[in-house]
């Protein structure tokens, strides 16, 4: 479907006011679909992109560190992290080089739920079977220059 039968709109001020509701519309849609994903998982989108930062990173990081790191900048990183830590998914340790400070760390069952989630990320992409590879390409190109456009 086109944007304009999916809002029921047909007129905009421009391509450029075209293309930002269609941004805006199909970001919430691809949200929505990741959401149901991760809910089955008791997780949020961005307890899971902690635990990505984490194993990835394959050492203690800090708050500051995960949030440099995060795809959702605005969000409150420490208070994720402590609602990771009740569910066991991750572990605070002393920091290293300054006692004073706490460096977060994935835990076992964190790395198993991860691995767990692995198995059917395939389930997250399954709405993009219509686009081939190249056609990826070229919007991760488009998005790109967007946000370095800004």
């Amino acid at each position: 479907m086109s944007i304009e039968d999916d809002i029921q709109q047909s007129k905009f001020n421009s391509e450029y006011h075209k293309m930002s509701v269609n941004l805006i519309f199909t970001y919430n849609w691809a949200m929505e679909r990741a959401k149901r994903f991760f809910e089955k998982a008791d997780l949020t989108m961005q307890q899971y992109n902690i635990l990505r930062i984490l194993r990835g990173a394959g050492k203690p990081l800090s708050t500051l560190q995960i949030r440099q790191r995060m795809l959702d900048k605005m969000s409150d990183t420490s208070r994720i992290v402590d609602r990771l830590l009740k569910k066991d998914l991750v572990e605070k340790v002393v920091c290293k080089n300054d006692r004073r400070l706490v460096d977060v760390t994935i835990s076992e069952k964190g790395l198993s739920l991860l691995q767990r989630l692995d198995n059917h990320t395939h389930e997250l992409d399954s709405h993009l079977t219509g686009i081939s590879e190249e056609e990826a390409r070229t919007m991760n190109e488009l998005l790109d220059k967007l946000r370095k456009s800004v």
